[in-house]
C-alpha cells in the first residue's frame, strides 16, 4: 500500500494533469460509476463526510473521510481529510493519503473545467470571494484555463484580504488586489465564492452581462454564497443533478422562495462535457457553475498519486 503526507501529495499532484483527469472523468467515467449521497455525520464540533466512488470499468473504490470544524483553531484547519483507494475484490487498502491539499486542488480543478467550458474566452479579471485555502487554490488553478490580466480578491477582513493579495501576488504569475465585495461582483468576469458564509455575498443585480460564477463554498440546503437573483438571471450547470438537489442551498433556497423551480437547471457536467445539454447561449449570458462536491473529482484525482 502506497502510503502518502501532505508534503507527498503537493510534489506528486500537477494542477493541469487534474483538470485533464476530472475533465475526462465527468465526460467519459461518469456513467460507469456508482455514487452513493454523500454520508453527513453531526459531531460536537462539526460535521463528518464520507463519500464514496465506485468505477466498475476500472475496478477501483475510493473514499474520502472528511471533518469540517464550525469554529477551529485556526481558518485552515476548518477541513481536514484523507484518502483511500480500495480494489473492491479483496477490500485491500492500495493508497492511503493526507488529502487536504486533494480536496483544494480537485474543486479548484474542478471550477477550472466549468469556467473552460461556460466562460468568455475574453475574460480577464478574475474574482475571488474568500481568504482562506479554497480561494488559493482557485487563483492558482483557475488561470489555466483563460487568459486572466488581474486577479480580486474579497474578504470578510478587509485588512486580512489584502495581506492574502500581497502573499498571493509574490507566488502568482498575476496581479492580486484586494476590493470590496461591489467592486469584485461589478468588475470580475469570472467569480468564484469560495467561503463559509451562509448569506448570499453580494447584490445579484451587480453583475455584468456575461460573466461567469463558479459557487464552491456552501453545501448545505440552509446555506448560500449568492442571492435568489443572481441564480435566477444566470444559466445554471451543477457538478451531479443528486448532489445540487440535495445539498445546494444556492439553488435550494431559489427554489423553496418559488423564485426559480428545479428545471432552472440546464445540465450537469457530464451533460456539458459530452455536448448532450448546451453551455453558454450568448455572450452577454450570466452563467453559474455550483458544486457541492463529488466523489468522481476525488477518485480521478487520487488515482494520480500512484504513478
Amino acid at each position: 500500500m502506497i502510503t502518502l503526507t501532505e508534503d507527498d501529495v503537493r510534489q506528486r499532484l500537477d494542477p493541469t494533469e487534474v483538470i485533464t483527469a476530472i475533465e475526462s472523468a465527468f465526460r467519459d467515467r461518469y456513467p460507469t460509476t456508482i455514487i452513493p449521497d454523500r454520508i453527513h455525520l453531526p459531531t460536537t464540533q462539526g460535521v463528518f463526510l464520507i463519500m464514496l466512488c465506485h468505477d466498475r470499468d476500472a475496478n477501483v473504490i475510493g473514499m474520502k473521510l472528511v471533518v469540517v470544524q464550525d469554529k477551529p483553531a485556526l481558518p485552515e484547519d476548518r477541513i481536514q481529510a484523507a484518502y483511500l483507494l480500495f480494489d473492491p475484490d479483496t477490500a485491500r487498502p492500495r493508497l492511503a493519503a493526507s488529502a487536504n491539499y486533494l480536496t483544494d486542488l480537485r474543486t479548484a480543478a474542478t471550477s477550472a473545467v466549468a469556467t473552460k467550458f461556460l466562460a468568455r474566452e475574453d475574460a480577464r479579471v478574475l474574482g475571488i470571494f474568500g481568504t482562506g485555502r479554497q480561494a488559493r487554490a482557485h487563483i492558482q488553478v483557475v488561470p489555466l484555463v483563460r487568459r486572466f490580466e488581474r486577479v480580486l480578491v474579497c474578504g470578510h477582513d478587509p485588512t486580512q484580504a489584502r495581506e492574502f493579495a500581497r502573499k498571493m501576488s509574490e507566488g502568482a504569475r498575476l496581479p492580486v488586489e484586494s476590493a470590496n465585495a461591489q467592486t469584485c461582483a461589478t468588475q470580475s468576469d469570472v467569480l468564484c465564492t469560495c467561503t463559509t458564509s451562509q448569506v448570499p455575498l453580494f447584490d445579484g443585480k451587480l453583475l455584468r452581462p456575461g460573466t461567469h460564477l463558479n459557487l464552491v463554498g456552501a453545501f448545505q440546503p440552509h446555506a448560500r454564497e449568492v442571492d435568489s437573483r443572481t441564480v435566477k438571471r444566470a444559466r445554471v450547470v451543477v457538478d451531479t443533478y443528486d448532489g445540487a438537489l440535495a445539498e445546494a442551498g444556492d439553488l435550494l433556497v431559489p427554489v423553496k422562495e418559488g423564485v426559480i423551480s428545479r428545471d432552472h437547471i440546464a445540465a450537469d457536467l457530464n451533460q456539458l462535457l459530452t455536448g448532450k445539454k448546451q453551455g453558454r447561449t450568448s455572450p452577454s449570458e450570466l452563467t453559474l457553475f455550483k458544486s457541492v462536491g463529488c466523489a468522481l473529482e476525488d477518485l480521478a484525482t487520487a488515482e494520480l498519486l500512484e504513478h
